[in-house]
C-alpha cells in the first residue's frame, strides 16, 4: 500500500523556505505551526487496509535441499528421456492434469488444493534459497529479516496458552528465527522427534522432585526452562526474557497446553493413517497443535538435494511425504479445520531440467512448484506453468514476495505494513508482492 496522496491539502508536501513563509501567513488565518506540522506528519504516515482473516493457522511443510518439480507436481512426460527423468507420470483427480508417479495419494486429492507450477527466484545456493522461502526477502548483509512464523507471532500473538510459533522437531535453519524482531517472537522448538519412542517435549514437564504445588509456589524457570535462558543470554531486550517467562509458565502450568504436544493421545489407527515414520508423525503433531490453538507450525520432511541417484533418493523420501501430506489434508478436512488452516508444501528451489551425468538434478531456482491447501485457497487449481522442459515459467510467474503477500493476506496481515528494525528503520513485512487473487476462493 503506497502512501496516500492528499491532493486537497497543499501542505502535505515536503516543505521549503517559501512554504514556511506560507505557514506564517495562514497562521494568521487559523492554521498555526503545530497544526501544520501535525497535518504534515499525518500525511506522511502509511495507512494500511484492514481485512478479515480467512486462515487462522498455518502448517508449513518445508522440503530442504530442493525438491525436483519434474518428479512431483510438474512432470514432463513428452520431453526427451534425459529431461523426463526416471519416473512415469500418473493421472490425478483433475482431468488432463498429471503428477509424478511417486505421489499417488496427492494425485487422488488434486481437486482439494492448488499447485503453483511457476514459482521462481534467483538464488541457487541452499542458504540463500532457504532465506527467500522463510522470510520473503533476498539475504542482506545489513539486516536480519524475520521468518514468516515470527511475523505471525508478532502480529497475531499467542492463543490458548500456547506458543504462537512452533518448530517440529528443531528450528530448521537460522532463517526460521525472529531476525530484527524481538527474540520473544522466535520459534518454540519441541526438541524431540514425535516419531521416536522416547518422544518428550523439552521444558513442558516438571523436573523430578518438583510437585505442581511447589512449582506454583515458586514459579521458577531456573529448573524448568533454563534452556531458553541460555539461548537468550545475549538477547535483544529484557522484555524478551519476560515474554519467554510468561509463555513458559503458561505452558508448564496448563494441562491443556501440555496435552496438545502429547501425540501418544492419538489412536493407533490415526498414527497408522499418517504413517509410522518421521514425516507422518510430524504432520500428525502439527495437526494436534493447530487444533489446540498454535498459529504457525513449521516442520521439515526428508532431504531433497539429489545431485546423484535421484531415482533411489526419491523413492526413499517421497512415499512417506506423499502419504503424510494426504493424510493431513484429509484429517483436517474431516475435523472441519481445513477451511481455517492453510497448509503449505514448499522447498528451496527446483532442480535442473536435464538429468546430470550422476543420475541427479542440480539446483534450479528459475522455476519450481509449491502446493497450497485450505485457508481460503482454491481447490483443484493448477496456477501457472513451466515450459516444455521445465526450465522457465511459461505463464503467470510467481515470485516469493507474491507467495508471502498472499499467505499474509489470508491471515489478515497487511504485507506492506512497516515494522521497526534496529536504528528506528521502518521495513515492510514484504517488499513489492501482490496478492494472488486467482488462487483464492471468492475472488475474481
Amino acid at each position: 500500500m503506497k502512501r496516500s496522496p492528499c491532493p486537497g491539502n497543499p501542505l502535505a508536501r515536503p516543505t521549503n523556505r517559501r512554504e514556511f513563509l506560507y505557514v506564517g501567513l495562514v497562521g494568521t488565518l487559523g492554521l498555526n505551526l503545530p497544526t501544520f506540522l501535525r497535518q504534515e506528519a499525518a500525511a506522511a504516515q502509511k495507512t494500511y487496509a484492514l481485512h478479515q482473516p480467512v486462515a487462522h493457522s498455518i502448517i508449513n511443510i518445508f522440503l530442504p535441499g530442493g525438491m525436483a518439480h519434474q518428479e512431483s507436481f510438474d512432470p514432463k512426460p513428452y520431453a526427451p528421456s534425459e529431461y523426463r527423468g526416471p519416473f512415469d507420470s500418473i493421472k490425478t483427480a483433475l482431468p488432463g492434469v498429471r503428477f509424478g508417479e511417486k505421489i499417488p495419494h496427492l494425485a487422488k486429492l488434486a481437486d482439494q488444493f492448488t499447485v503453483i507450477r511457476s514459482m521462481a527466484h534467483g538464488e541457487a545456493a541452499h542458504e540463500r534459497g532457504t532465506h527467500n522461502m522463510f522470510t520473503g526477502y533476498r539475504p542482506s548483509p545489513a539486516l536480519q529479516y524475520p521468518s514468516l512464523g515470527s511475523v505471525v507471532s508478532h502480529e497475531l500473538g499467542p492463543r490458548d496458552n500456547l506458543p504462537p510459533y512452533v518448530c517440529i522437531p528443531q528450528v530448521p535453519n537460522e532463517f526460521a528465527n525472529s531476525g530484527y524482531l524481538s527474540s520473544a517472537h522466535g520459534p518454540f522448538a519441541i526438541g524431540s522427534d514425535p516419531f521416536r519412542g522416547n518422544y518428550q517435549v523439552r521444558d513442558l514437564n516438571l523436573p523430578e522432585g518438583v510437585s505442581p504445588a511447589r512449582f506454583e509456589r515458586r514459579k521458577s524457570l531456573l529448573e524448568t526452562v533454563d534452556a531458553h535462558f541460555r539461548d537468550l543470554e545475549n538477547s535483544d531486550q529484557i522484555a524478551s526474557v519476560d515474554a519467554f517467562y510468561q509463555h513458559a509458565y503458561k505452558l508448564i502450568s496448563s494441562q491443556e497446553a501440555r496435552e496438545a504436544f502429547d501425540i501418544k493421545q492419538e489412536s493407533g489407527k490415526t498414527r497408522d493413517f499418517y504413517g509410522r515414520n518421521q514425516p507422518g508423525q510430524r504432520m500428525l503433531l502439527a495437526r494436534r497443535l493447530v487444533e489446540a490453538g498454535v498459529r504457525f507450525v513449521s516442520l521439515t520432511a526428508g532431504g531433497w538435494d539429489h545431485h546423484q541417484k535421484l531415482k533411489d533418493n526419491y523413492q526413499r523420501n517421497m512415499p512417506d511425504v506423499d502419504k503424510g501430506v494426504a493424510a493431513l489434508l484429509t484429517d483436517l478436512g474431516n475435523r472441519g479445520l481445513l477451511d481455517s488452516t492453510l497448509v503449505m508444501l514448499t522447498t528451496e528451489f527446483g532442480r535442473t531440467p536435464k538429468i546430470n551425468k550422476d543420475g541427479g538434478r542440480d539446483h534450479w531456482p528459475r522455476v519450481f512448484s509449491v502446493m497450497l491447501a485450505g485457508g481460503g485457497i482454491k481447490k483443484g487449481l493448477i496456477h501457472g506453468s513451466s515450459d516444455a522442459l521445465g526450465g522457465e515459467p511459461e505463464e503467470n510467474r510467481v515470485g516469493v514476495e507474491d507467495l508471502m503477500t498472499t499467505v499474509y493476506h489470508q491471515l489478515g496481515i497487511t504485507a506492506d505494513k512497516e515494522l521497526m528494525a534496529p536504528g528506528e528503520r521502518p521495513v515492510e513485512i514484504v517488499d513489492g508482492g501482490q496478492v494472488l487473487d486467482d488462487i483464492l476462493e471468492n475472488k475474481a
